[in-house]
């Protein structure tokens, strides 16, 4: 486990490390997760291992800290995650990032050009969302205000998740959990689409098979995306089929 200072107030950011060669691999987890629990598999699967890899908790999640006066914007958690890269003396990473922690990847590669040399989105919110009450994820979080969410708010989204995502849920700030959602659900101006097809780094968009054809596909596609269906998974590609997942990022790391 490592540590590193992000905000002036002495908040920190944890990871695991894995030792490997440069240019370094940062895995970042979604909302309400942890990046050790949801990554740790697939990143010492052979087609994967023997870079160095940081598994990484982004501020509010997992063994990083939980500072209640930190605002939870895509970019502040994008910011807050260029220090803890530049602390770790990371620069020109592969950065492969699932769900909420896309959509911070993609604000990253924006934001801190340098620090990223590919992306490997995995199934990543690129739009804004409208809050729904009682709906799953982002979603119905951000439906309630931060003080009803506080109040017992939170409980509703327990019991709705089931115990698998409260696992990791539950280590996560009730504070950030809620103000993430929130502008998860916002998005960013310009919106996370719009930087992604901005960017000129090779770029890969993995989504479960199943869920059909990706909105704004085409788009994407023309703007250099490699946009990757994979069978037999959910949102948790990388829980759900690990073999499925390895291929297919191992093959967006190396097209």
């Amino acid at each position: 486990m490592r540590t590193t200072t992000v905000t002036c107030d002495g908040d920190q950011m944890r990871w695991v490390e894995l030792p490997g060669e440069d240019p370094a691999r940062v895995y970042v987890h979604g909302l309400g997760a942890t990046s050790p629990a949801y990554f740790a598999e697939v990143a010492v699967h052979p087609l994967l291992a023997g870079r160095r890899s940081l598994l990484i908790d982004l501020l509010g999640h997992g063994h990083s800290d939980r500072p209640t006066d930190f605002a939870y914007t895509l970019e502040a958690h994008a910011d807050a995650l260029a220090k803890a890269l530049e602390s770790a003396g990371v620069t020109g990473a592969e950065v492969v990032a699932h769900s909420m922690g896309g959509s911070v990847a993609v604000v990253l590669a924006a934001r801190h050009p340098h620090l990223v040399s590919r992306l490997v989105l995995v199934d990543a919110n690129l739009d804004p969302i409208a809050p729904e009450r009682g709906a799953g994820g982002s979603r119905g979080i951000a439906a309630f205000s931060e003080e009803e969410f506080l109040a017992g708010g939170w409980e509703e989204v327990r019991d709705r998740v089931g115990p698998g995502w409260w696992s990791t849920m539950r280590l996560t700030g009730r504070v950030a959990l809620h103000r993430t959602a929130t502008h998860l659900a916002r998005a960013t101006v310009p919106t996370m689409r719009e930087l992604l097809l901005g960017l000129s780094i090779p770029r890969a968009y993995l989504l479960p098979e199943a869920d059909g054809p990706l909105a704004g596909a085409d788009a994407l596609t023309r703007a250099g995306v490699s946009v990757v269906p994979v069978p037999d998974c959910g949102h948790n590609i990388m829980l759900d089929n690990p073999p499925g997942f390895v291929r297919a990022t191992a093959a967006a790391l190396t097209d």
